[in-house]
């Protein structure tokens, strides 16, 4: 039984990703599909929960057929099902949980609830086959911006976290104030290619009683004031410029926290994860600021840095192995926190 494959069949549908994907012992991905709503929801300006609830239930059952198909695998191949549980929208995480419990009850196959953002974590080890705890951590999406040490595969430290708005949710807000839309993040870094990031300076916030603690709000608060004024004066605004200078703050904020935990807990391994991981700008800062100081630097592709199966399908391959199991009483947490466990 110890050397037989572990194949997980994962689910992820926290908020406007519809994704099943099957992995092969924690580390191969043998299949990973996909269905975004970003085109539905652009014309609103961002998610509008009952809407991605409704189009989960829609293309739930399709993705994961593909995802079996794509691997080469049926059902009773499967040796656990995962399903992210929490956090996220609590209407869209209760399709991925329902439907994973309706498989595993008419299976018979065991059901594991993942953590989301463990699961961004673990999306390192698809393609980094070497990395292996301990070491440090910053997830930065839509709704979280955590820098962590990674203890052991499911153990973790959490250092500091977003006082206020997450580092994309920023992203966001400020792309739709200089007229970018939605989604804010590939839009803004797009952009600030053509810009200057020292044409504005905008503040870089530290937390007094908590270094590693971030606080993105007064940045956003600087870019509104910012263009009011330019408004108010007559000033014509350059976007690609405010762009630039605005991504620049953000970055530097994100690179300064995590050298700085790197450098003070002495581990010499770094990696990223979330969906402003797929930032061009960061990932060069990261490259560049780790490159200097000796230290491994790890990042998933892209597809691996926004909400995907395939990394919920390693984190419940490690889950697994550690004997982890829950009843048909899983439900969906949408604050769920990391290192807390579903009662």
């Amino acid at each position: 039984m110890e050397n037989e494959d572990v194949l997980i069949l994962a689910i992820e549908s926290s908020c406007d990703e519809t994704a099943a994907a099957v992995v092969k012992n924690g580390r191969e991905v043998l299949s990973s599909i996909i269905s975004s709503q970003i085109a539905l929801h652009t014309v609103y300006g961002g998610v509008v929960p009952e809407i991605a609830s409704r189009k989960h239930i829609e293309k739930i059952n399709q993705v994961i057929e593909a995802a079996l198909r794509e691997a080469n695998v049926k059902l009773k191949d499967i040796t656990a099902i995962a399903v992210t549980y929490g956090p996220g929208l609590v209407g869209a995480l209760l399709v991925g949980v329902s439907t994973a419990k309706a498989i595993s009850l008419a299976s018979g196959i065991p059901l594991i609830g993942v953590h989301h953002i463990e699961g961004h974590i673990n999306a390192n080890y698809i393609e980094n086959k070497e990395l292996e705890p301990p070491y440090i951590c910053l997830v930065v999406s839509g709704g979280h911006s955590h820098l962590v040490i990674v203890k052991d595969y499911g153990e973790y430290e959490i250092l500091g976290k977003t006082r206020d708005d997450a580092a994309g949710e920023a992203f966001d807000k400020v792309a739709r104030a200089i007229g970018l839309g939605y989604p804010g993040g590939p839009k803004i870094d797009k952009v600030s290619k053509e810009g200057n990031a020292d044409a504005i300076h905008f503040p870089r916030a530290k937390v007094v009683d908590s270094v590693y603690d971030f606080s993105f709000s007064g940045l956003k608060s600087a870019v509104l004031n910012y263009l009011n004024s330019c408004e108010m004066k007559g000033i014509p605004v350059c976007q690609a410029d405010v762009a630039a200078s605005f991504q620049k703050a953000v970055v530097d904020v994100l690179v300064e926290h995590s050298m700085n935990a790197v450098e003070e807990h002495g581990l010499r391994k770094f990696a990223i994860a979330g969906g402003v991981a797929s930032n061009t700008s960061l990932r060069e800062a990261f490259i560049r600021e780790c490159s200097a100081r000796k230290i491994d630097f790890y990042c998933p592709s892209p597809i691996f840095c926004t909400d995907n199966a395939a990394m919920i399908g390693v984190a419940g391959y490690y889950e697994y192995r550690k004997g982890v199991r829950h009843g048909y009483d899983l439900n969906a947490v949408p604050n769920l926190r990391l290192g807390e466990n579903y009662e």
